[in-house]
């Protein structure tokens, strides 16, 4: 704890950062949602990166909340007018035809060709397997795992990182290491790194 309240001190001497940095993230990780409330937290004022999706992604993200997620269709209703309320600038289209020229996995390929579309560096998604390297490289883009991206936010600027994971865990009411611990389910390595270096 006393080494996250000398980070969280630092706080006021970061300076102000807009980052342009343009991520796709997948319905899957759209659709847990502590992932998703940080990712979308780093992309606040001051940012780290620049949210991007399409309306397919937000339509998978709906499904997998109301028929696997068991989320209240309305709760999935509110949860995609925030996203397209406080992102507006995050929606990619005109990539429809690009999608046949997609080799990767079928049901995946609309997620690399809104990339495509976008000139993006990187697609943020638990589902790997769906983007191999092979298929990705021709277009200049790589997949992440959520975890992995996150680490490398967090070596980047892990003042602001905890800052967020903070008011996450402010607004639950709850103590940032349970939030840290909840997170952990999802992207484990990103759990261990933060809670090591909170001492």
């Amino acid at each position: 704890m006393i080494r996250f309240l000398k980070l969280a001190n630092t706080i006021a001497a970061i300076p102000v950062m807009k980052a342009d940095y343009k991520v796709l993230l997948d319905a899957c990780v759209l659709a847990n949602f502590g992932v998703c409330d940080l990712y979308l937290r780093l992309s606040e004022s001051p940012r780290m990166l620049l949210p991007k999706w399409s309306q397919k992604i937000l339509d998978e993200t709906y499904r997998t909340q109301t028929n696997k997620l068991d989320w209240p269709e309305e709760l999935a209703d509110t949860f995609q007018e925030s996203l397209k309320e406080n992102f507006p600038e995050a929606m990619i289209t005109g990539y429809n035809e690009l999608i046949k020229l997609m080799k990767n996995e079928k049901k995946d390929r609309h997620v690399l060709a809104a990339a495509v579309r976008e000139k993006l560096d990187l697609i943020v998604t638990f589902n790997l397997k769906d983007f191999k390297e092979e298929h990705l490289s021709p277009w200049g883009i790589k997949a992440v795992h959520p975890q992995d991206y996150l680490l490398t936010l967090y070596s980047m600027n892990p003042a602001l990182v905890i800052k967020r994971v903070s008011q996450i865990a402010q607004k639950k009411e709850a103590d940032i290491e349970d939030v840290i611990i909840e997170l952990g389910k999802a992207v484990p390595l990103f759990s261990s790194k933060v809670l090591e270096d909170l001492g």
